[in-house]
Formats: C-alpha cells, sequence, structure tokens
C-alpha cells in the first residue's frame, strides 16, 4: 500500500508540479551539483541548524513544511530562531528531527518545495535517496561552526543565500560576525598571561542534557575572549572537539577560578543536572569558585545543534566577568539582543531567560 502510495504521489507531482523557469547549476558543500530554478521561492529546512541558518539570511518566509521539532511545545527552548518564529509551530510536518525525512510527506505537501536545504547529510535521509524519490534537489551543507570550521559555516551559508537569492545578506551577516569575533579578541588579545582567568564550563548540552562534568573543550566564547578554559588545556579536545564528559577530581584538582553552567542542565530537573550537583556534591562545594560565589550561568550552546547568536552573546558577557574593566561598555543583556535582532529578527534573551528561571548572565545561588 505505501509503494502504490508514493507512485501515485510521484504521478500527482508529474502532472501538476508548476514550471518554475530556466534552471541553473549550483554545487553543493560536498561537491554535488544539482539544477535548481532560476528563481526558488519554496524549500524546506531538513537536518539540526537548517532553519536556524535561513532565518540568518532572512528567508525563512519560503519554507512550506517543518521537520516535527518545530511544533513541539516544551518548557525549555533555547533556539532563537524559533523563539523569534512561532509560526512555524503551525506549519506542516514533512519528517522528523535530525533529518529523518518522509519523502511521502514531501510528496503530498500541498505547496511543493523546489529545493530541499539539507544540513547533516549523514544522519537520517540519504540526500541522493531523497532526491531519486522526491524528484525534488536536495543542497546538502556543512553546517560548520565558530571555530576551525568556521569557513564551511560561511562557505554554506553562501550556498543557500544563492538558492534563495539572498547573496548580500550572507555577506552582511559574515561581516558583522566576523567584526564581533574581532572586537573581542580585540579587547582580550593583549592581556598579561598572569591576569588571566582559569575557566571551566559544565553542563553543555549534547543531543540532550548533561550534568555538570559535561563540557566543550574548545568552547568557542573562551578562545575569543582568550581565557584559560582548563579542560582545553589538559588536552581534552584531542579526545573531542564537541563535548567531553571530565571526571569530576579533576575539576576538583583544577579548582578553576571562575565556573560557568550552561542552563541547558536544567531540563534535568530539581533533583539532577550541573545546578543540584553544585549544590549538593560534596567534592563540587569544595571548589573554590562554589564556596565564593563565581558561579555564573550561560544560554545553552547546543540546542538541535549550535546556536550561533549564543554563542558570540555569551562570549561578550563571559568577557564581562573575566575583565571587567575591558567590558565596561558593555551591557551583556542588551549585547545579546543586538545580536539576536540581527540574525533572527527579535530581541529573544528575555524569552530564552524566562525559561532558565532568569540565572542566564547572573550568578548562578550554589550556596
Amino acid at each position: 500500500m505505501r509503494k502504490n502510495h508514493l507512485v501515485y504521489a510521484l504521478l500527482l507531482l508529474f502532472l501538476t508540479f508548476p514550471t518554475d523557469g530556466a534552471a541553473r547549476s549550483l554545487t553543493d558543500s560536498i561537491g554535488r551539483a544539482n539544477e535548481i530554478p532560476d528563481k526558488v521561492d519554496r524549500v524546506i529546512c531538513s537536518g539540526s541548524g537548517c532553519l536556524r541558518l535561513l532565518t540568518y539570511l532572512q528567508a525563512q518566509d519560503r519554507i512550506v513544511a517543518v521537520d516535527d521539532i518545530e511544533a513541539r511545545r516544551r518548557k525549555f527552548d533555547a533556539r532563537p530562531y524559533a523563539i523569534a518564529n512561532p509560526q512555524f509551530k503551525e506549519m506542516p510536518i514533512f519528517g522528523q528531527f535530525r533529518g529523518h525525512d518522509n519523502p511521502e510527506l514531501i510528496l503530498t505537501l500541498e505547496k511543493q518545495p523546489q529545493v530541499i536545504l539539507k544540513t547533516y547529510s549523514a544522519m537520517g535521509h540519504d540526500p541522493q535517496e531523497l532526491q531519486d524519490k522526491t524528484g525534488i534537489p536536495v543542497v546538502v551543507l556543512n553546517y560548520g561552526d565558530l571555530g576551525k570550521n568556521l569557513p564551511e559555516m560561511y562557505r554554506s551559508l553562501r550556498i543557500m543565500a544563492k538558492v534563495v537569492g539572498k547573496e548580500q545578506r550572507a555577506e552582511d551577516i559574515i561581516n558583522y560576525m566576523d567584526g564581533l569575533i574581532r572586537d573581542l579578541s580585540l579587547r582580550t588579545g593583549d592581556v598579561p598571561g598572569q591576569e588571566r582567568s582559569t575557566v571551566y564550563v559544565g553542563g553543555v548540552a549534547f543531543r540532550g542534557p548533561h550534568g555538570f562534568q559535561s563540557t566543550e573543550p574548545a568552547y568557542p566564547p573562551f578562545t575569543f575572549v582568550n581565557a584559560i578554559n582548563l579542560a582545553y588545556e589538559a588536552g581534552e579536545a584531542g579526545k573531542s572537539m564537541t563535548q567531553s564528559d571530565i571526571a569530576k577530581e579533576k575539576i576538583v584538582e583544577w579548582d578553576p577560578d571562575v565556573l560557568f553552567l550552561d542552563l541547558s542542565t536544567l531540563q534535568m530537573g530539581d533533583d539532577a543536572g550541573g545546578l543540584y550537583e553544585l549544590r549538593n556534591d560534596p567534592a563540587y562545594r569544595m571548589l573554590t569558585a562554589v564556596k565564593e560565589g563565581r558561579v555564573y550561568g550561560l544560554l545553552p550552546y547546543n540546542w538541535y545543534t549550535q546556536n550561533f547568536g549564543s554563542i558570540l552573546a555569551n562570549a561578550y558577557f563571559i568577557g564581562t566577568i573575566l575583565y571587567p574593566e575591558r567590558f565596561a561598555d558593555v551591557d551583556p543583556q542588551a549585547k545579546a539582543d543586538e545580536i539576536y535582532s540581527f540574525l533572527v529578527g527579535k530581541p529573544v534573551f528575555k524569552d530564552m531567560d524566562a525559561q532558565f528561571k532568569g540565572m542566564a548572565y547572573k550568578p548562578v545561588p550554589v550556596n
């Protein structure tokens, strides 16, 4: 029955799919050449972070359906692009999150996408198979990051921009991000080594919430403000550039000058997670930063992959804590809203902070 339905849907698509003008060739992030229409007004975004990038490009009005993560209503949501666009929750669904697309659902959408944009192509539905089953070109994009894969992220923005005709906006985003990264470096690049604080961030999410031992050895905000990230200094970055679990004994041995808590850990509830551990675990209670109240809340780093706006906003807040005189002109909350307004079109800091018990960019009550 499912095969018959798919054949019927393909036939229906063949008979009714509108003419979209002359085709042009476009090469995606993994070197696949696709023929796409000259003008693209209808797309879907498959995979973690794909719709985030489209929103940055101010082209979110082109989507005709969403994956099922957008329709979920949960207590916690740290995706600025989704908070700024509540209409996503009411849109048709084309498949499951993390790229698990449903070709039959795609083919039965009332408005047919002209292009499928896809990040993390190794997860979920194979892009070539998806293209073969739907007859719709699939453009693969490497999501990248704000670290060593920053050029890949910029390249993907430019490819996506070519699809939807937003080339100038892509350049504006790249210039804006480069400007922030450069500003952070100029503020902190010449801080003498003996004046740099040792730091650790715990509770970093990775495909769900984790406790205080979960960290990001190459945590970009620390890199941007030239802080001494003990997890990186200890060589943990060589094990995992995205997430590592650090032994509790190692954290106690390090005894960092300043601790930061990724507030995504609050999803674990009142009786678990990083905040609970800092308040109740005797080992963590020994830490000098816990005793002296130098523990600060950060907006979640990973939430349906990396939140670039939150990463940059976190860096400015961290700068105000580690080098207050060098960031005396920065209001971290206002800076966050400046970044969100530019990237997703709305100031959403208060909305996110409210979800995380008002602890973002403040000392976390651990005593």
